[in-house]
């Protein structure tokens, strides 16, 4: 089992779908090769220096940490029934209650969609709010998902400098 790296009142929670075998078998969150979620994050501004999964820990240097919505590891996400998205989006808003972020993001529109009973939805900041946590759609890193690395370095920047503008409202 892969552990959360969470902690009370983070700027950002990245949510992903599930660990796949690779990140079940090292123990870390997303630790398959292909993934591109460290170079991503770290485009996009929330890290200095592009992290390994061995580094997790470190996000939280950075006021950001990860969860899953659902623990079971697979091959693809697909593999996910519906129930087990739907028990994953509950226990995902009693963390999120409980830790309070100031932004949840969703890596995965159908997995969001499936979870959460949303239709119809864009990616970027949702209706939905959690508490007063903003929820986010982002593209999902994986290298199954045919997206850019410059069109997720874009949507992901988009929650930080969302999370940038949020600050100078305090």
């Amino acid at each position: 089992m892969i552990t959360d790296i969470l902690r009370p009142r983070l700027k950002v929670v990245f949510c992903g779908i599930n660990p796949g075998l690779s990140s079940a078998n090292r123990g870390f969150h997303f630790a398959n090769k292909s993934n591109r979620f460290w170079k991503v994050i770290h485009l996009a501004g929330f890290t200095k220096r592009q992290l390994a999964p061995e580094d997790e820990l470190e996000l939280l240097d950075t006021d950001c940490g990860i969860t899953a919505l659902v623990e079971r590891p697979t091959v693809a996400a697909a593999e996910l029934s519906a129930a087990e998205l739907r028990q994953g989006a509950q226990e995902l808003i009693d963390k999120i209650t409980l830790y309070q972020p100031q932004v949840l993001a969703v890596l995965g529109k159908q997995a969001f969609s499936s979870a959460f009973g949303v239709r119809k939805m864009q990616w970027g900041r949702q209706e939905l709010k959690i508490g007063n946590t903003e929820v986010w759609v982002l593209p999902n890193p994986s290298g199954l998902n045919r997206a850019t690395l410059d069109e997720l370095v874009a949507a992901y920047r988009q929650v930080y400098f969302r999370l940038i503008e949020k600050s100078g409202e305090s």
